[in-house]
């Protein structure tokens, strides 16, 4: 068996008769599985197979960086139609099998990421092995791409931990570690990287009793009782995600109600289930916007400045978190504010934070002696960037940046987290202007993973590139936008939060708003966001959009903030908060109703979202649709504001802005942009 034979694997037979075949996908970074790749190792298992000296087999990783990363995603959006779907799943499967039923011990050791079908490969070996660090990372994450796993994963699984954790790993497409995965047995052993190979030696050589669920567990795989937790598994997927917004986690349960994991046509049950699955908008929109994902990731390309040193000026909620984050990504950061007072309620909420995230002690205090509390500011000097984020008053900003240029690094990035002030109007106050670029992060700063990166006429492009990377290697997406009041997301927002004031006014019930939104696809209604983000921070920027783009700021918004009413953080906004939840009304909404309340609400958004695209504010479709949902929640299953608009018919889109602009006013008027875009 020579190595020659074969493009993606290579094969070594040490003096034990160990096979060790290692996969190195020719041509790519990473290791994924395609129709060559499967079919060499089909070939190779069957020539395993047939040789008698082989004692064991493991599986490793030529690629520094992880193991295989599953099926390539591509392939799924380049089926021409259901056989050629299924015959790919099939190829799968029957690859597996022949893996599962080598008569000699299999090991897979694993390093780095091992995800889908990477993971499924490790489930029909024997034994598996993984290097304990937290870059190793294992899970089934196709749930996520609209698909369930397809190659025996929700099978194997299943068998091997039982329902409850597997079901849980599935439903949600998280990932786990290598010492979460040791402790919840989806693997035998995790340990250090420099004892790996003789860890998969051992297990390959001497055959220890292979890993079973607890008895519990095989109890919990009989039909009566498939019956009751399928119940309950439906009900916990039902508060985060509805049945025909996301299918995939309800043909999973079913799959398993139905045959459990012992039948055989599970498997078959599984590969017509992802097949079906991949025929659903739903499955189309989430790869679309997995790839949109790929993209942010790709824009923060590294360009050899190295930042270590982070001041941020400003600790309330957003630059206390900002400045709490940073410090988590392994930063040393410096906080500044008038008064200890105004920096101490910034500690405390990073403890929080680490306490939850790092769970260890050492690793929790090594991340608060990365967090400064600094009101005399002498990190300004020190500091590789300096973020801004004071409350938004163009004066106040003006003066700050004007004095930091004078005390801060000539190499030093200086950047503003503002969330709607236009960057042309703060830089006339350097000597620099080029200097300044917007770093501009959504609340809450831990959860939300788009950072709008803006850059002004005068910014400097190299600026604008380091600024780009030093997101991403704070593990954000960052978008780069144009500086235009409100920039992208809030400029999109607001309309859409607008709108559900003037529904108030008119006397529909926040309740009903809210439902209409949700109903739609969006994480939370308009009413709760607005509270949640702050009704005085709504107005500042809504004052200020309207300043530039005209058109009334509602005048319920303008009294609750008179009033001091200003949301989540006083108890009482729209709605009336206790223990930081939403005090609601019961009440019952027609779907009539609340189709009628989603349409002014999402078109709304998107008449923006084209206006956007026609000043430029963003390079192109696909950045925008990006940034709405990383930077939003913008329903996913719908791909982003324009793709769904390309999928409602951009004619018909615009009818209905025309009988809503005939029925509410001016402000429905469909933008002139609309008649560039065609339909999917």
């Amino acid at each position: 068996m020579s190595n020659s034979q074969y493009q993606h694997w290579q094969i070594n037979q040490d003096t034990d008769n160990v096979v060790w075949l290692y996969i190195d996908k020719a041509n790519a970074s990473a290791n994924t599985f395609d129709a060559s790749v499967l079919d060499e190792l089909a070939d190779i298992l069957q020539v395993i197979a047939a040789d008698k000296t082989a004692k064991a087999l493991i599986i490793a990783s030529k690629k520094s960086s992880g193991f295989i990363a599953g099926a390539n995603i591509e392939k799924f959006s380049q089926f021409e139609n259901e056989q050629q779907a299924l015959a790919f799943i099939e190829k799968g499967q029957k690859t597996f099998k022949q893996l599962a039923d080598l008569i000699i011990p299999t090991v897979a050791m694993i390093e780095g990421f091992c995800l889908g079908g990477g993971l499924e490969l490790a489930l029909a070996c024997n034994y598996r092995i993984a290097e304990e660090s937290a870059k190793t990372r294992l899970g089934l994450p196709e749930v996520k791409l609209g698909i369930q796993p397809g190659w025996g994963g929700s099978v194997r699984l299943t068998r091997l931990v039982g329902p409850m954790v597997a079901m849980d790993l599935i439903l949600s497409g998280r990932t786990v570690d290598g010492k979460q995965a040791a402790k919840l047995g989806i693997i035998d052993a995790a340990v250090p990287k420099r004892h790996l190979e003789k860890a998969a030696r051992y297990y390959a050589l001497t055959r220890p009793e292979m890993h079973k669920p607890a008895i519990l567990s095989g109890f919990a795989n009989v039909h009566w009782a498939r019956y009751i937790i399928a119940k309950l598994l439906r009900r916990k997927v039902a508060q985060k995600a509805r049945a025909d917004h996301y299918p995939a986690p309800y043909a999973i349960i079913n799959n398993w109600e139905k045959l459990g994991i012992d039948d055989e046509q599970a498997f078959t049950a599984e590969a017509h289930s992802i097949v079906n699955l991949l025929q659903h908008d739903t499955a189309h929109n989430l790869i679309k916007v997995f790839f949109l994902q790929e993209r942010l990731k790709s824009l923060g390309k590294s360009t050899g400045f190295t930042a270590k040193h982070v001041h941020v000026i400003g600790a309330g909620t957003m630059g206390g978190d900002i400045a709490a984050w940073c410090a988590l990504q392994g930063y040393r950061v410096t906080l500044q504010d008038r008064e200890p007072k105004f920096i101490a309620p910034a500690i405390k909420r990073a403890f929080g934070l680490y306490s939850k995230r790092l769970k260890k002690p050492r690793l929790i205090q090594e991340a608060m002696d990365r967090l400064m509390p600094d009101v005399n500011g002498m990190g300004i000097g020190k500091a590789d960037i300096i973020i801004e984020a004071i409350y938004e008053n163009l004066e106040a900003k003006q003066s700050l940046f004007k004095a930091l240029e004078q005390q801060a690094k000539p190499t030093a990035i200086l950047a503003t987290n503002t969330s709607s002030i236009p960057l042309d109007e703060i830089n006339v106050v350097l000597q620099t202007p080029g200097r300044l670029v917007g770093i501009h992060f959504f609340n809450p700063v831990a959860m939300m993973p788009l950072v709008e990166v803006v850059q002004g006429n005068q910014s400097d492009p190299m600026t604008v590139k380091q600024a780009l990377a030093f997101v991403k290697a704070i593990d954000r997406y960052p978008l780069p936008v144009k500086s235009s009041p409100g920039f992208l997301v809030n400029r999109i927002l607001m309309p859409y939060l607008m709108e559900s004031m003037i529904l108030l006014q008119e006397g529909v019930a926040a309740e009903a708003i809210d439902k209409a939104a949700v109903d739609f696809g969006m994480p939370m209604g308009p009413i709760e966001l607005a509270d949640t983000v702050g009704l005085d921070v709504c107005l500042s920027v809504a004052d200020n959009l309207a300043k530039h783009y005209g058109g009334e700021v509602p005048q319920k918004l303008r009294q609750m903030v008179e009033q001091k009413h200003w949301g989540k953080k006083t108890n009482q906004g729209f709605y009336h908060y206790k223990n930081g939840k939403a005090v609601r009304q019961k009440l019952g909404v027609s779907a009539t109703e609340t189709s009628q309340i989603a349409d002014r609400l999402i078109l709304r958004m998107l008449n923006e979202a084209v206006a956007c695209l026609r000043e430029q504010v963003i390079a192109d479709i696909e950045l925008l649709d990006a940034g709405m949902i990383f930077g939003t929640g913008f329903a996913p299953f719908r791909g982003g504001p324009i793709h769904y608009a390309k999928q409602r018919g951009v004619q018909a889109t615009i009818l209905r802005l025309e009988e809503l602009q005939k029925q509410y006013g001016e402000r429905f008027k469909p933008d002139e942009a609309w008649q560039k875009l065609t339909d999917v």
